[in-house]
């Protein structure tokens, strides 16, 4: 009798230390699901990071006379569609599609190209010619940027096509909330009408209480439209306040014959200046990057798009380490405690 129960005693041990039982035993734990979510937090916290490294871009992009006749060049418009899916938000110029059907076609491709959803917001036509009426078009991720207020300048007399201006509020940068200002200036009143962005600075900053003011766009800011003793008339460049991000011997044209910045990127005071990652701004050689001939480039524009990007907000990257701490923590407890 006694080994009888000896024996019986010996396979109940041998049971209770199976290796297949005690894992089953483990994963079993009430702690089991704890540590399932804090390891799942923690690779979505660290996957959302790495995403957030590239920091948040804002572009600025002439596209002559992009309507519904050269929207339905499809080579054309999935270069653009790669272009554009690089920033945040596009600032596209010298649009003319009052029916909004070469904006929905871009949009269309947009979204199937990129992972994020994109939305449009477009100013209406502006011009003194009925021949050459021009919108300004907002490409931005909703998931990114969100719109909080947008106006129409209107001047009467200073520009050709008024600004049209939006306010953007993003978690993903430093800055928070933000305006854009657009200018696709007209090329024989340049210097004026570039003078003049300071009146809307003052308008726009007292109407939303907000200084964090990002002008861009084809300024025609160079060669024989704009000149350095014309910059003595210009506020943005005698007022300190305003940074111009786009330099002089920047190129930001395709034709090799040429060299002009004519856009530029232009931001006030400090507190947006160092929400700027250092060096990012520039005209981006989307041929060179792509590997298109220039007959490609030049189907889309005779420009290239001037871009700029943000720092990305450090709450993401503050919050890894203590989440990751938490997950071991609990990886440790589980284990410790697990029969």
């Amino acid at each position: 009798m006694q080994r009888y129960q000896s024996l019986e005693f010996q396979q109940q041990r041998h049971t209770v230390n199976s290796p297949e039982q005690s894992s089953a035993m483990r994963w079993s734990s009430p702690h089991c699901p704890l540590l399932l979510f804090f390891l799942f937090f923690s690779f979505l916290t660290l996957f959302v990071g790495r995403a957030a490294v590239s920091g948040f871009r804002i572009c600025a992009y002439n596209v002559p006379q992009f309507s519904p006749k050269k929207a339905t060049n499809l080579r054309m418009v999935h270069t653009l569609t790669r272009v554009v899916s690089r920033c945040d938000i596009c600032v596209l110029q010298n649009v003319q599609d009052p029916s909004g059907k070469a904006i929905k076609t871009l949009l269309s491709n947009l979204n199937r190209y990129d992972e994020s959803f994109y939305q449009s917001l477009s100013s209406r036509s502006l011009g003194n010619s009925t021949d050459d009426m021009q919108q300004y078009v907002y490409l931005y991720r909703i998931h990114s940027v969100a719109v909080t207020g947008h106006y129409q300048y209107e001047s009467k007399q200073f520009f050709v096509r008024d600004p049209f201006v939006v306010k953007f509020q993003s978690n993903r940068t430093i800055i928070g909330d933000f305006i854009l200002v657009p200018l696709h200036s007209d090329p024989s009143q340049a210097v004026a009408e570039i003078d003049k962005l300071y009146n809307v600075f003052e308008e726009v900053s007292t109407k939303w209480n907000n200084t964090n003011v990002m002008f861009l766009g084809d300024f025609h800011a160079a060669c024989g439209y704009v000149s350095r003793n014309d910059r003595k008339k210009i506020r943005l460049y005698t007022d300190a306040g305003f940074s111009w991000l786009i330099r002089d011997r920047v190129d930001t044209t395709v034709n090799s014959k040429i060299s002009c910045a004519y856009d530029r990127i232009v931001v006030y005071g400090q507190p947006f200046l160092k929400a700027i990652k250092p060096f990012s701004a520039q005209a981006f050689n989307f041929g060179q990057d792509f590997k298109l001939p220039k007959a490609m480039v030049l189907e889309v524009s005779d420009h290239l798009p001037v871009e700029v990007t943000l720092k990305s907000s450090g709450t993401l990257f503050q919050a890894q380490p203590l989440l990751i701490l938490l997950s071991l923590s609990a990886a440790v407890h589980f284990f410790l405690s697990a029969p």
